[in-house]
């Protein structure tokens, strides 16, 4: 069987009742009309399936991964390699589900880039948020800034395991040169869900800190995303 005849029919019983063209039809409108607002988050789910699964009945499947990963920004934000694994999924649904992970960092970029910061500082935690709070491994990121706190990229430095990242000062440093970046924000998040602040997360802080402040680098803040909230080193008197 091909994949796409699989992707169609995969794990539906024989006699599945095709009330569910009528289904996806109302669920289509409803969202046309009321927005994202008007649907809870499975019938979302549902109406990405819709794209990479053509006909049958996705509303079993869309709860099914709800009850896995407990909300929907955690199912697009999930691996390839694990969305793969769930009976039911093919790698067009897959697809559909990545591309509207991907859309919406794309969009919250698109809001804060080429932008002073400081003055959008909601619109940067929403962007670090889609970006990195549901990562399984760790990930140290730089936003660099120019001399208007104007955001010029956003670079992921380090990629360690679910509970270190290595980083590097001299490499944060080198990208300062390279970029012209007067000042920076430091990134990263903590798998596990909780933001606080690690011994470790403190030291490697203060020894940027302290090399940047020679260099007349200023940096902003040091953002530790979880998955439900965030913790800001300058708010906490570390920075």
């Amino acid at each position: 069987m091909n994949e796409e005849l699989y992707e169609i029919s995969h794990d539906l019983p024989e006699n599945t009742p095709q009330d569910y063209v009528g289904h996806r039809q109302r669920l289509k409108e409803r969202f046309l009309k009321g927005g994202p607002d008007a649907l809870a988050d499975y019938e979302m789910l549902e109406l990405v399936l819709f794209l990479g699964i053509p006909r049958g009945d996705v509303k079993p499947l869309a709860k099914e991964l709800m009850r896995i990963y407990s909300s929907f920004a955690a199912i697009i934000s999930a691996p390839i390699e694990k969305l793969l694994n769930h009976k039911g999924i093919g790698t067009h649904a897959v697809f559909a589900i990545k591309i509207i992970g991907a859309a919406a960092i794309r969009l919250a970029r698109e809001q804060i880039i080429n932008k002073p910061i400081l003055s959008s500082w909601r619109l940067v935690l929403d962007y670090c948020h889609a970006n990195l709070a549901f990562a399984e491994n760790e990930e140290f990121h730089v936003l660099y800034l120019d001399n208007k706190n104007r955001l010029i990229t956003d670079e992921a430095h380090q990629k360690g395991t679910i509970d270190q990242a290595s980083v590097y000062p001299r490499d944060i440093i080198k990208r300062c040169f390279e970029l012209n970046a007067l000042s920076i924000v430091l990134v990263h998040n903590h798998p596990s869900g909780d933001p606080s602040p690690s011994k470790a997360d403190i030291e490697i802080t203060k020894e940027i800190n302290q090399i940047t402040k020679l260099l007349g680098i200023s940096i902003h803040d040091h953002l530790i995303i979880g998955k439900n909230g965030h913790a800001s080193f300058k708010s906490l008197g570390l920075l």
